[in-house]
């Protein structure tokens, strides 16, 4: 059992409940950071990959000492750090209060700052232009990311410290191409930082599987990864085609109608969703034998799903820090 986490407190915390690792690390949180969204801002504000670059030097620091921290407190255990997920539109300022503080900050004229947030706006964000589809537009962002992974690995492992294998995540693959692709650039960076430190080290490459595509196509996804990470809630979100957000207002009734019996995103639609994580796995290890998997969904604290994931053979689930305890219990009544 891993957790989700990607402050010290979540990770200590998981840590004294018997977390035996992190499941996932959403990278996204740490941008939103008081002293580094400005800079994000600037990053995404920029004409030119230049301009991004430069922004991206001053982010790489605060990125390497988060990722650093994190292998201190889990000492040796696997940390599983997902790249840049959420579409760009996210960290900009959208009220004309907020667009005028902005300006003033980074000396970017309103009307540019306006221009941007337009052109970046999305009417379905959570299908647009994130995850990987970000990785290929803009690689400089997965290149930062990747060396301040690795730096920080190489940090802790010169302070004499356990060795983590820092396993990196590409989010929402729906091809094997767009894996292919983007573990050339994760593996580029990572050999170039380790020939920099002299430091012998391991890392694995993986990818979180939610979209139905990437299940279904996931002896093509596994040839280019070493791990998949079911990302149970936006598989059910793009299983079912029903919003996350939205569907507390209808759910109810479709329950007390015995449309469904739970909410599926509490506890794993078994033959919708179960079946995906199921066919992926079985798909993924007929390319690889030995690729480990796991879920870093909310199900992965519900004791059925557990017991669900158990039945398909997976690794490891991962859940919140509060949800280690249930979760632990459900994997060893499940096994």
């Amino acid at each position: 059992v891993r957790t989700n986490a990607e402050t010290l407190q979540d990770a200590k915390t998981a840590r004294e409940f018997g977390a035996e690792g992190i499941g996932l690390c959403r990278t996204e949180h740490m941008f939103f950071d008081e002293e580094r969204i400005m800079v994000v801002r600037e990053m995404i504000l920029a004409e030119h990959e230049e301009g991004r670059r430069y922004a991206l030097e001053k982010l790489l620091p605060y990125q390497r000492e988060d990722f650093a921290d994190l292998f201190r407190i889990m000492a040796g255990l696997p940390v599983t750090i997902r790249l840049l997920d959420p579409p760009l539109h996210e960290f900009l300022p959208h009220t004309e209060q907020e667009i005028q503080a902005v300006s003033r900050a980074i000396g970017v004229p309103e009307s540019v700052l306006q221009r941007r947030v337009q052109e970046l706006h999305e009417f379905n964000p959570m299908l647009g232009h994130r995850g990987c589809r970000l990785g290929i537009t803009y690689p400089e962002i997965y290149e930062m990311q990747t060396r301040a992974i690795m730096e920080a690995a190489c940090d802790v492992y010169s302070e004499g410290m356990d060795t983590t294998i820092p396993e990196i995540m590409i989010p929402l693959i729906g091809y094997g191409k767009e894996l292919e692709m983007l573990r050339e650039v994760v593996t580029s960076v990572a050999e170039e930082v380790l020939r920099e430190r002299q430091v012998p080290m391991q890392y694995l490459i993986g990818t979180m599987i939610e979209l139905p595509r990437a299940a279904l196509t996931a002896n093509e996804v596994a040839r280019h990864a070493d791990f998949f990470s079911f990302g149970t809630n936006d598989l059910t979100q793009t299983t079912l085609g029903i919003s996350r957000d939205d569907a507390s207002k209808f759910l109810g009734e479709y329950q007390g109608k015995k449309i469904i019996e739970r909410d599926p995103f509490v506890t794993m639609d078994p033959e919708g969703v179960g079946r995906l994580v199921e066919m992926g796995t079985s798909l993924g290890r007929s390319t690889k034998q030995d690729l480990k998997t796991g879920i870093c969904g909310e199900h992965g604290g519900d004791p059925s799903s557990i017991h669900l994931c158990e039945g398909f053979g997976l690794d490891y689930v991962s859940c919140s820090p509060f949800r280690v305890p249930i979760a632990r219990l459900a994997a060893a009544q499940a096994y």
